[in-house]
């Protein structure tokens, strides 16, 4: 199975979210640098704060409304207030006119905005494709969202100076267009279930902890925070370690030629683009081939030879092992990241899908929080200790994954049963 023969919203989903996570890594970052030039580091944090906690409680109220009120709505709303806070941006931050406060306003509005709507996108991916062919579709949209974020640093990172109010005019054009695509061309994805579903906050809380209390859920939001702690490593305790430790060397030489001799800071930029770039280059075609392994094999060997590559940078100081160490793990990324989406999405309850995506985007901000206590423990403990960490990290990962495949073979068997005696009742 091709692109072509996904359905229409599947294909028109990426494409929008392509542009959504463009815009959101080129611009954010630009935001954030620019409340800091006004009102200095210290009250842009707080102000940074204050935006990412609102924007996890506008996911979490995302994730009931869209099961009340369907996909379509929270998404349109979501673009739309997009648009609008773009292109108020622009005016406030343009030669005509300019606001600090009314900038972080509506940096809170647009991050709301978009927030409100990722669980029914998320959602919607689930509700329109099967469990065939889902490695496929998260296997392309792990592709687009890399692409996104590789484009959209570049182009920030070139274009903000002296371009910004540019930047976010166009923001608001590309979002007024992607509004337009989602009104007049996506449908609506979700069950129905026959039943009036409550609406309200205590209907939202009772939804909530539900979610809290299936355990075939937690199991998966641990192993994905698991295995998101280790990822986030090379933005904090192994950034810390080669800035510290990594001693400065030319990666080439031939003849009398040798190449710019590199720090541990400029190692961390090379092992960063090269994973970036890897995934890019890599992941589609690297799927139409892994697609002939089983989901066991390429979940328990991903995630292994993800862990190794991640253990190799918590001890090594030799720049071509790094490199070695980063293809080897961009390969295992690549491998186990559609298939455990693929069994998020199998195992969730499709009545209250958008509920479980809102709870599940909540495993990135819990491994940022261990990230940031392994950059304390890392003071005290020698790189060895901290590749073993990660090694245990990994091996726990694989261990409830391999509960969860279990569980999801006996729910396809039973429904498998279910389906033949169907017909004769």
């Amino acid at each position: 199975m091709g692109l072509r023969q996904l359905h229409p919203n599947i294909r028109l989903r990426i494409c929008v979210g392509f542009i959504q996570r463009l815009l959101g890594i080129m611009l954010m970052p630009l935001v954030v640098i620019h409340l800091a030039s006004l009102y200095g580091a210290a009250l842009a944090g707080v102000l940074t704060l204050a935006v990412a906690v609102s924007g996890i409680a506008a996911n979490f109220v995302g994730g009931h409304l869209a099961d009340v009120y369907g996909r379509r709505p929270l998404l349109i709303a979501g673009e739309l207030g997009a648009t609008v806070s773009f292109a108020l941006l622009a005016l406030v931050n343009s030669p005509w006119f300019s606001s600090g406060l009314v900038t972080f306003l509506l940096f809170l509005v647009n991050t709301c905005s978009s927030q409100v709507a990722t669980p029914a996108a998320d959602a919607m991916m689930i509700d329109v494709s099967t469990p065939e062919n889902r490695p496929l579709v998260y296997t392309i949209n792990y592709w687009s969202v890399n692409l996104a974020f590789t484009t959209g640093a570049l182009l920030g990172g070139f274009l903000y100076d002296g371009h910004f109010t540019q930047l976010l005019t166009g923001a608001a054009v590309l979002c007024a267009a992607t509004t337009g695509v989602v009104w007049r061309w996506i449908s609506e994805t979700a069950p129905r279930t026959g039943k009036e579903v409550a609406t309200g906050v205590p209907a939202m809380l009772r939804g909530y902890l539900a979610v809290a209390k299936d355990r075939v859920f937690l199991r998966m939001l641990a192993a994905a925070v698991l295995i998101a702690a280790v990822e986030m490593q090379i933005g904090y305790y192994i950034a810390i370690r080669l800035s510290a430790d990594f001693p400065e060397q030319a990666l080439a030489s031939f003849g009398s030629w040798t190449a710019p001799r590199v720090d541990g800071v400029a190692m961390l930029g090379i092992l960063r683009a090269l994973n970036a770039a890897l995934v890019v280059a890599l992941v589609l075609f690297a799927g139409s081939l892994l697609n002939r392994i089983s989901d066991r094999a390429r979940l328990y060997a991903g995630i292994g030879v993800f862990t190794v590559g991640y253990m190799v940078w918590a001890v090594s100081n030799t720049g071509w092992v790094l490199i070695a160490a980063a293809v080897v793990l961009t390969l295992g990324e690549i491998a186990s990241i559609p298939i455990r989406q693929a069994l998020l999405a199998d195992l969730v309850d499709p009545a209250a899908r958008t509920k479980y995506m809102a709870v599940y985007a909540l495993n990135a901000r819990i491994a940022l929080v261990i990230a940031s206590l392994c950059v304390t423990l890392g003071a005290f403990v020698p790189p060895l200790a901290m590749s073993l960490l990660y090694a245990s990290a990994g091996a726990a990962a694989v261990l409830v994954y391999r509960s969860l495949l279990r569980m999801r073979a006996a729910r396809q068997a039973q429904e498998a049963r279910a389906a033949a005696v169907a017909p004769a009742v």
